[in-house]
């Protein structure tokens, strides 16, 4: 668990793994150079618990903790936590008892995404496909858009992962920001026996301002196309171009798209008006977006009518639809959230 900046959330998540169902774990709690009390109130909890160990570090971002803590574990198992987030009583036991029972490799949960838009009220998601144990590897290869699709397959937390298939192939957090969703793709590169579970465990809170979710990153474009080159470079090497695969990339690439175009218009940017349409011009016109503009299906409305401008190719359009999109993640969280979940 990297810990960073999260005095009023860590006790929690730690509370969360204490109260597990199953008991034979131990935790690296990795204090990741935090200036605030998080390190302190780890140190807390381990006093308490010999199963709690902390780490403290110099800050290196959440990949180098993570890293840190899978050469020392010694489980059979991995399961990676963040520390503003909890986890039902009996996640560990039932994705252990589902990875035994399949000698899987990776076990898959669904999850629940908290998005607060008061101190105590709160929208609640839930991201989940049916039960499903992949027989072959092609099997998983030809259905992983269905998970891909359902935002299963991006993050560490929704996970269980056998320790000896990580170490065997020498699977650790690149040295990036958003490094879940790279290491994922490594792990699902060549991964046999994966288990897919539609029960619930895990709570992702949407709820800190100063989260990697809500900041504003001035090469976000940048790294959307780096993380679309990797996915479409993983179904070549896989060798599966079925059309809903195919129409899946293509969708996700315009809806990351208008979360970029999203992230010119909002508060934190400072570029000009003039140089945010200049950025939206460019990144609308391109071979990319004309050729996913071709195959993408929307599946709700609202979404189909976000896809508009940017298949007209109307920059004017794109950075209205940008700004209202602002304006609502601003002002009615809880409407933005709805609409997120809906899409």
């Amino acid at each position: 668990m990297p810990v960073y900046m999260v005095a009023d959330y860590v006790g929690s998540a730690i509370e969360s793994i204490q109260k597990q169902t199953l008991s034979d774990w131990e935790l690296f709690a990795v204090d990741d150079g935090s200036p605030d009390q998080s390190g302190a109130i780890c140190d807390e909890y381990a006093r308490h618990d010999a199963r709690i160990k902390v780490l403290h570090k110099v800050n290196g971002g959440a990949h180098t903790a993570r890293n840190t803590a899978i050469d020392l574990a010694h489980g059979e198992y991995l399961y990676f936590m963040d520390s503003d987030d909890w986890a039902e009583a009996n996640m560990l036991e039932d994705m252990v008892m589902l990875a035994e029972q399949h000698q899987a490799e990776l076990v898959i949960a669904g999850f629940y995404i908290d998005t607060y838009y008061t101190d105590t009220q709160k929208y609640t998601e839930r991201k989940v496909l049916p039960s499903q144990v992949f027989k072959t590897q092609q099997e998983f290869r030809e259905n992983s858009y269905r998970l891909f699709d359902n935002n299963l397959l991006y993050t560490p937390w929704n996970k269980l992962y056998r320790r000896d298939y990580i170490l065997t192939n020498r699977l650790y957090f690149p040295i990036t920001f958003w490094d879940d969703f790279p290491f994922n793709l490594a792990i699902i590169k060549q991964v046999s026996k994966v288990v897919l579970t539609s029960k619930c465990y895990y709570h992702f809170l949407r709820k800190r301002s100063g989260s990697e979710t809500a900041k504003y990153r001035s090469d976000m474009y940048e790294k959307r196309e780096e993380e679309h080159q990797w996915l479409l470079d993983l179904y070549a090497e896989w060798q599966v171009n079925t059309s809903e695969t195919d129409e899946f990339i293509a969708r996700r690439y315009i809806e990351r798209l208008i979360g970029c175009v999203e992230n010119l218009t909002n508060k934190d940017c400072r570029l000009s008006k003039k140089e945010v349409k200049q950025e939206i011009d460019q990144m609308i016109h391109n071979e990319r977006v004309y050729h996913a503009c071709a195959l993408a299906r929307p599946k709700s409305l609202h979404l189909k009518l976000m896809f508009k401008p940017i298949k007209w190719g109307n920059v004017e359009l794109t950075y209205l639809e940008g700004k209202f999109i602002s304006l609502i993640k601003s002002s009615n969280l809880k409407q933005f959230a709805k609409l997120k979940s809906r899409r």
